[in-house]
């Protein structure tokens, strides 16, 4: 077979998007919780585990889905219960694989489809449709095409993998893949899951980060971006809909109280004394933070920049260059 790589096209919402993210991965305290606190860690797995599970009408609940981790007795469908124990399983080894081997991948399906599908860890022998419930979206591509179908893919990942954005990069896998279809059942799962491999071997706490969730609730636009794609034969539409999940992903971990609880403990003394020097004061001008907690200029205005970045002030003024403006904590 001719080798036949990914068609796609590089978009100024892409790049904009990418730049975004790109940002807020540079905002350390936010990704460092999710390396630093095990809690954290696990509530996020276990988020991601759920909601992919449920795109594919898994019943379990998000606390059942807990129970079945931590071991205790669940009330269910034998193969919904099996599904959570191999996608525990499966996400355990994410930072192990190498997420450029068509065999590790191979290796992890069998993880995920484990007692539950009978050639798992196998490309299927039989054609094979892509559905959204009982909604036919696509045919995919003849079985005899299969391994080299994967093939390309792989190969053409491995070539460009040191000069395409990870972020993109395994957006344009996520789709085809899904295209392909190269596995009998458990196709979706294993999509979702190479995206975080190919993330989280870029940078660590993507194997943390609950994409799937956002996906799940996006689940309808998440077809119909596959459908469109298909239909118009590129991956574009649908990397643009990836990297917007994975940025609105960010943006409500970012916001939630738990993270910017743990986001204090890591703050640095400098940081710190601003804060306070803000809470003290109400509302507090450059100047007399400066003043008052004796901090070099350069510095306290670096810090300031960084706290209102990250949302942790906010400013009180006409506009950025207002030598009056005043700085309060963001309620």
């Amino acid at each position: 077979m001719e080798k036949n790589y990914p068609p796609y096209t590089i978009t100024d919402k892409m790049l904009n998007y990418v730049s975004d993210i790109m940002k807020k991965i540079g905002e350390a305290n936010y990704f460092e919780n999710l390396n630093k606190y095990p809690e954290l860690r696990r509530k996020s797995r276990i988020r991601s585990i759920h909601s992919s599970l449920a795109i594919e009408n898994n019943q379990l609940s998000l606390f059942q889905v807990e129970d079945v981790i931590n071991g205790k007795p669940v009330i269910g469908k034998q193969k919904d219960i099996q599904e959570v124990k191999n996608a525990y399983e499966a996400y355990e080894q994410v930072d192990k694989v190498n997420p450029y081997s068509v065999e590790d991948l191979k290796k992890i399906h069998g993880v995920l489809t484990f007692l539950i599908e009978k050639d798992a860890g196998k490309f299927r022998n039989h054609g094979e449709g892509v559905f959204d419930g009982d909604i036919q979206i696509f045919m995919a591509p003849p079985h005899t095409m299969v391994s080299e179908l994967m093939d390309n893919l792989f190969n053409w990942m491995n070539e460009v993998k040191d000069t395409i954005n990870p972020l993109i990069l395994s957006s344009i896998f996520h789709y085809e893949f899904v295209f392909i279809h190269p596995f009998h059942d458990g196709n979706g799962r294993t999509a979702r899951l190479w995206q975080t491999a190919i993330l989280s071997h870029w940078e660590k706490a993507f194997s943390y980060l609950p994409i799937e969730s956002m996906i799940k609730k996006n689940q309808e636009e998440y077809y119909t971006a596959i459908q469109n794609c298909n239909n118009a034969g590129n991956s574009t539409e649908f990397i643009e809909f990836m990297l917007k999940i994975i940025n609105d992903t960010i943006n409500e971990l970012m916001d939630s109280k738990e993270m910017k609880d743990k986001s204090q403990l890591l703050l640095s003394e400098n940081e710190i004394r601003i804060i306070e020097c803000i809470k003290r004061n109400v509302l507090a001008g450059a100047k007399e933070i400066i003043e008052e907690t004796n901090i070099a200029d350069r510095t306290a205005r670096r810090i300031l920049k960084k706290l209102l970045d990250n949302n942790t002030i906010e400013m009180v003024g006409n506009s950025e260059k207002d030598p009056n403006k005043k700085y309060k904590i963001t309620e």
